[in-house]
Parts: structure tokens; C-alpha cells; sequence
């Protein structure tokens, strides 16, 4: 059973780990990546102790920006770049 619910607004962007963290009752930090948040992934865990906690957040928020980033790449015209032959 998940120690706790906890909405990704209250977690906070660690650079260092790159992970959304929440403090941990053993003094450590629960974590989840970009990645994890982006397959679907709802459990952040502490890498302490055994315990979790369940993460609430729209998952759209995470595929938003992926998506966006390729829909815009493929509407950039490709760069052409002059090539001489010997």
C-alpha cells in the first residue's frame, strides 16, 4: 500500500537527480523522472527505504510537450548544405 497521494505540483524538479522529489519519512527523497511520468508510471519511490508513494497528475502534461517537439520538427524545412566533388 502507497504511503501517501501526492500531486506532481507538490513534488519538486531536482536537477541534480534529474527527478521530481518528495521528502521521505527516513530523511530521503521519493523519485520520478520524465521519463517514468511519461510511460505512465504513478509510483515514486524512495531509494532508502521501502516505502512509495502514489503520484496524481495528468499524464498529457508529459506527452504535450514530446509531441509537440516532434510535430514541430517535422514541419522545419531541412537545411541544405552545398557539397563539392572532387
Amino acid at each position: 500500500m502507497s504511503y501517501d497521494d501526492v500531486e506532481i505540483e507538490d513534488m519538486e524538479w531536482n536537477e541534480e537527480l534529474q527527478a521530481y522529489t518528495y521528502p521521505c519519512p527516513c530523511g530521503d527523497l521519493f523519485q520520478i523522472t520524465k521519463e517514468d511520468l511519461k510511460l505512465g508510471e504513478e509510483i515514486a519511490r524512495c531509494p532508502s527505504c521501502s516505502l512509495y508513494i502514489t503520484v496524481i497528475y495528468n499524464m498529457e502534461d508529459f506527452l504535450g510537450d514530446s509531441d509537440q517537439n516532434h510535430r514541430n520538427k517535422g514541419l522545419q524545412p531541412s537545411k541544405q548544405q552545398t557539397v563539392t566533388i572532387a
